[in-house]
């Protein structure tokens, strides 16, 4: 049995958390500025696979257990954005599962490799950073693909009350008893709003003021493990009317947060945990008897392609044959489609709408594969690929007219417009955001997965 005050455990299992054996909490001082209002980080990254989704994963494997669900060698499927698949992948090893995981090809590559490495098979798909329903080839359709399979179980995390029970049972118990019951605010990022809900269920029913605050990325966002609103349709579990506050962050709010956090108090946190710190800045008062915990899911070193990306200045010098060393030319081409993000030649969503319904409306051009631009795209927009731009097939005459280029996020149509440039078109811009942004501010949209 785990002896938890030598810290001595017969199996990786028994380190799961508990109000006995909690994750620890930390004080954020330098990095917000607060006088008087405390507020306390919960360091997730401290149960035994890294995050806190191994609590959402223990509990819907043991929920299984219970209902007879599983078989000895049994195969699991989930789709994932990393640290579920994570979880549940070093638990089945425990039991003797396999796992089979479907995840999106924009989550970052550090997972997908560790979910290899501890054993799963990792089906890559050309997806959102999160799984969503309107996504090419998505990886909650796959999953549920092979759910239907009678040697396959699905756990099903999207709609799995044992998701929101995990958090009841587990961390709303640890955080009343780590704060002595003073805690008034709690806040935590939205994924598939089982830390949110199961949270707040369980605090509120100690004391029905506590504030439960979700944070929210914007549409189009690079923030991983975390949702828009419009693709929080895809999960049971948002449960909206149960919390106090839904606050959204921008991309840089957070990863410039981020890097307060480890630099300032030295907090190893990721892009999602300090977007929830975001959200507890924008809504909570510096007051004398405030104490606030804000879930921490994981630490920084999952993301560190995400946080090169971001900040190019840290990125880590690749010498000659290593894996990854940078090719100067593709270096160059990649800071020249960057110096090309800029407001003189992009645009945002609700600025397509309006010009769109304007006596000048531009040209859409998807510059995306036929296959892909075939299960979801802008209504009216001319599938053009990159490739044969050239071509010039279906472009205005007039080298002035207005274009705008889309892809899935903004990234790919910034290329289209630098080609269309080379060709003498000067009216050309980039959809910030891409088709996935498009979706999800309810632009209209034509496809097979619509």
């Amino acid at each position: 049995m785990a002896n938890y005050s030598t810290r001595v455990y017969e199996n990786m299992v028994e380190m799961l958390s508990s109000a006995e054996n909690p994750t620890p909490m930390v004080r954020v001082e330098k990095a917000i500025g607060f006088k008087h209002a405390k507020v306390y980080a919960k360091l997730e990254w401290y149960n035994p696979f890294g995050a806190v989704k191994d609590r959402v994963a223990a509990n819907m494997l043991r929920d299984a257990q219970e209902k007879g669900l599983l078989s000895e060698g049994q195969k699991l499927v989930e789709p994932t954005s990393g640290n579920t698949g994570l979880g549940l992948a070093m638990m089945s090893n425990v039991f003797g599962y396999s796992l089979y995981t479907p995840l999106s090809n924009q989550i970052p590559p550090e997972k997908r490799a560790m979910l290899r490495f501890f054993g799963a098979h990792v089906e890559e798909l050309e997806d959102t950073l999160c799984p969503a329903p309107w996504a090419p080839e998505g990886a909650i359709a796959r999953a549920m693909e092979l759910a239907e399979r009678p040697d396959f179980h699905m756990l099903n995390q999207y709609k799995n009350v044992s998701n929101i029970e995990a958090h009841e049972r587990t961390t709303g118990p640890e955080i009343w008893r780590q704060t002595e019951g003073k805690v008034t605010h709690f806040v935590a990022g939205l994924g598939t709003c089982g830390t949110i809900t199961g949270n707040g269920r369980f605090l509120k029913s100690k004391n029905p003021d506590v504030q439960i605050i979700a944070a929210h990325p914007k549409p189009g966002h690079n923030i991983p493990g975390v949702r828009s609103l419009v693709q929080l349709e895809q999960t049971d579990l948002f449960k909206p009317e149960e919390y106090d506050a839904i606050v959204e962050v921008d991309d840089d709010e957070a990863f410039q947060l981020c890097k307060k956090l480890n630099r300032e108090d030295s907090i190893i946190a990721g892009p999602s945990a300090a977007m929830a710190l975001c959200a507890a800045l924008k809504v909570v008062e510096d007051e004398p008897g405030v104490v606030v915990v804000v879930i921490f899911p994981d630490n920084a070193f999952k993301y560190v392609s995400s946080l090169e990306g971001y900040f190019p200045d840290i990125r880590a010098q690749r010498g000659p044959g290593q894996d990854g060393a940078p090719d100067p030319k593709a270096e160059q081409m990649k800071a020249l489609i960057e110096n090309a993000r800029n407001p003189h030649t992009t645009l945002e969503v609700a600025d397509l709408k309006t010009e769109l319904n304007s006596d000048h409306a531009p040209l859409v051009v998807d510059v995306r594969s036929p296959e892909v631009y075939g299960k979801q795209h802008i209504r009216g927009a001319l599938n053009l690929p990159t490739s044969e731009l050239s071509g010039g097939a279906g472009l205005p005459e007039d080298r002035s007219a207005p274009i705008v280029t889309v892809c899935n996020r903004g990234n790919m149509s910034l290329t289209g417009m630098l080609v269309l440039n080379s060709l003498g078109y000067t009216n050309v811009r980039s959809l910030n955001g891409g088709t996935f942004g498009w979706a999800d501010e309810g632009g209209e949209v034509d496809g097979s997965e619509t």
